[in-house]
């Protein structure tokens, strides 16, 4: 980073004097960097080089990753050919049968070969949940498992039904689920005297679904996560696939053949919009795939980091695709330091504006940060929440057209979110009409 720093910096500037009359920010630990890019320039900080945590902004860390690490097309399955079977191993790729996905080019294959089908997970080195991850969030969509071989986006979609209390006591079910497959492993909860029974809960270690019917007139849709085993895999296959596949607990050779499958631009764009904590998780070891690294997130953040990011004025605690994990620790600058980056090696491709949310238009700032003189969008950004936290790092349009980089960071404060964003968007509304 430049250390110039231009005369908006001084101490009575327009742009000092709305941090230092703000209540909100005054009860937060809040941290902001505006960069100019074109002429290298800091034009305004507050504890930029402090640590914050970064909720899902670590997703610009994946992005950038994937971006270069990854072809224009995911990996979606490593195999060989035995005899007469067909050893194949996962490669993180999240969109098998992800019905946010179209490509079917692993499925078609398996589906279609004439060899035995032979599932093997041997090369998988990570844990299901990343380090630092609340462990009670594990029954919701936003903490889904990672896995070597992911189906259905690792969730059961569970729609739920207008039911009545006639329905209740004639044991009807008031749902439909998919997979079909896990039907059979939704059963009613036992009424347990003093102590009312969860709507939908599964128990962690298992994919038992104990299911509380309750007289409700709303219909609705449920994600849950289900827990990965093998042996789930292998008869999941065997369901959709309509032939057996099995198990075999067998070494992935250095030489396999590799087939590809959905465009990476599509997958980005799906985790960068709605903030997917899944397809951010999966394409860190999708990238160990392609790059032949340990199939553990870890490997390849040490690996990314070390080969981009040692520049930086303060070395990222980077620990997970997502941002779920508290261990996360980003400074204002080293966000700033990566859309640098992003912006230096990508613009040609239109990623910036393509890809990432546009305020009062898409994604996770589609109900904030509109233009409020027209209809084009002035700020592009990441966000990233978690309870008490809430940052945003992006790209902002001023008035007179110039593009500017920015961090916002907020963390511990113990109002709603929606006070921190207002007051978010009176400094970025400032910017884009006076900068």
């Amino acid at each position: 980073m430049s250390e110039e720093v231009r005369p908006e910096q001084e101490e009575h500037s327009p742009l000092a004097l709305i941090f230092d009359s703000s209540t909100v920010f005054s009860d937060n630990f809040t941290g902001f960097i505006l960069h100019d890019p074109e002429k290298d320039t800091t034009l305004f900080q507050r504890y930029a080089d402090k640590y914050f945590t970064p909720a899902s902004n670590t997703k610009l860390f994946t992005f950038y990753a994937a971006l270069k690490q990854l072809p224009d097309s995911l990996p979606a399955l490593d195999y060989i050919i035995n005899g007469d079977s067909l050893i194949f191993w996962g490669t993180g790729d999240p969109t098998f049968l992800h019905p946010d996905f179209s490509d079917t080019t692993a499925y078609s294959f398996l589906k279609n070969t004439p060899y035995e089908l032979y599932y093997s997970d041997n090369h998988y080195e990570d844990e299901l949940l990343g380090p630092g991850w609340a462990w009670g969030d594990y029954q919701y969509y936003y903490s889904t498992e990672k896995s070597p071989f992911p189906m259905y986006g690792n969730v059961a979609e569970i729609e739920i039904q207008e039911i009545s209390q006639t329905k209740i006591a004639e044991n009807e079910e008031g749902y439909i689920i998919k997979p079909e497959y896990f039907r059979s492993s939704i059963e009613m909860a036992e009424q347990r005297p003093g102590k009312e029974s969860p709507f939908l809960y599964r128990d962690f270690n298992y994919n038992t679904i104990e299911y509380s019917p309750k007289a409700d007139t709303i219909q609705y849709t449920s994600y849950r996560p289900f827990h990965y085993t093998p042996e789930l895999i292998t008869s999941l296959l065997s369901d959709t696939l309509n032939k057996k596949v099995n198990y075999v607990d067998r070494v992935r050779p250095e030489k396999v053949n590799r087939l590809y499958g959905n465009e990476k631009d599509t997958v980005l764009t799906r985790m960068l919009q709605p903030s997917d904590n899944f397809l951010a998780e999966q394409l860190l070891l999708n990238i160990a795939a392609e790059q032949n690294l340990p199939m553990n997130s870890g490997a390849v953040i040490a690996n990314t980091s070390a080969e981009f990011f040692n520049d930086f004025s303060k070395e990222p605690v980077w620990r997970d695709g997502s941002g779920l994990s508290r261990y996360n620790m980003f400074t204002p600058t080293n966000m700033v330091e990566l859309l640098k980056l992003i912006d230096r090696e990508f613009e040609k491709d239109s990623l910036l504006f393509r890809h990432l949310p546009a305020g009062g238009s898409s994604g996770t700032i589609s109900s904030w940060y509109a233009h409020r003189e027209g209809d084009e969008p002035y700020v592009f950004a990441k966000t990233g929440t978690l309870s008490n936290n809430h940052c945003l790092s992006g790209y902002l349009i001023t008035r007179t057209g110039r593009k500017l980089i920015f961090s916002f960071m907020n963390n511990h404060y113990v109002t709603s979110s929606g006070v921190v964003k207002e007051e978010m968007e009176k400094v970025l509304w400032y910017i884009h009409q006076n900068y």
